[in-house]
């Protein structure tokens, strides 16, 4: 149903990914796009979803609008890289406004200890 609109937005949306390893990310959508799309309908935007490594928690229930979303990412092959290995949140307000927040711990270096050659 939405998928026109994620496809309008998927450049900017493929952009915002790659930064917000940095920091939260935000764009600004139009309302006019979801209204189109629902058909005229009156409909509920409000979402917040995780995808970690790429996918959806199955037992979590979802608006068809957030769902949408999440196809819509995992079936393009660039977001679908970006989004492997990463815990990514999307969340979209009454004002259109989707946040792109990267929840993805940072990878722990691991210190290795070489032997020390004091104990000759």
């Amino acid at each position: 149903m939405f998928v026109q609109v994620w496809k309008k937005y998927l450049p900017v949306i493929t952009l915002l990914l790659k930064k917000s390893v940095n920091a939260p990310q935000v764009l600004q959508m139009s309302a006019f796009d979801f209204t189109k799309a629902s058909g005229g309908r009156k409909l509920n935007c409000n979402f917040d979803i995780e995808l970690v490594n790429g996918r959806l928690n199955p037992n979590e229930k979802h608006s068809p609008l957030a769902r949408d979303l999440a196809a819509f990412l995992q079936e393009d092959r660039v977001v679908n890289a970006l989004l492997k290995k990463q815990n990514i949140r999307f969340g979209l307000n009454g004002k259109f406004e989707l946040t792109i927040t990267n929840n993805t711990p940072p990878q722990s270096e691991q210190l290795t200890e070489e032997p020390s050659d004091a104990e000759e």
